[in-house]
């Protein structure tokens, strides 16, 4: 059985993996079309990624996309732009705080259509 986002009950996110696909192959960047096949799977296999993986992995000033949920565990030191389907109130008060940035994968996808120079983390 093919998975296919008629499968999905959110508007938001079936609207999201059909924009993902069509922005892969209109700027020819494949991270669109890895994120969207990511973002198809089950919800139980979604990325969950908290704030301490993200500092030990991320240098200053990059941008890190999560095919899920930010968790607010551990302690963001570095100002980083972090994209993700969504974020815990913890999460957020602690990139703004480290004076970064949370966005939404559809925001990323506008300022950044080619996904140059995005990390990603699961």
């Amino acid at each position: 059985m093919k998975k296919t986002t008629e499968n999905k009950s959110n508007p938001r996110l079936t609207a999201l993996i059909v924009t993902l696909k069509d922005a892969s192959r209109a700027h020819e960047a494949n991270i669109w079309r890895e994120i969207a096949k990511r973002l198809d799977a089950p919800r139980k296999n979604y990325a969950e990624v908290n704030l301490s993986k993200i500092d030990r992995y991320a240098n200053e000033g990059e941008t890190i996309l999560v095919p899920g949920k930010v968790l607010g565990s551990g302690a963001l030191n570095l100002p980083v732009k972090v994209a993700a389907l969504d974020f815990s109130e913890a999460a957020v008060s602690k990139i703004t705080g480290a004076n970064g940035t949370c966005m939404t994968i559809e925001d990323l996808l506008r300022d950044n259509p080619k996904g140059s120079m995005v990390r990603i983390l699961r």
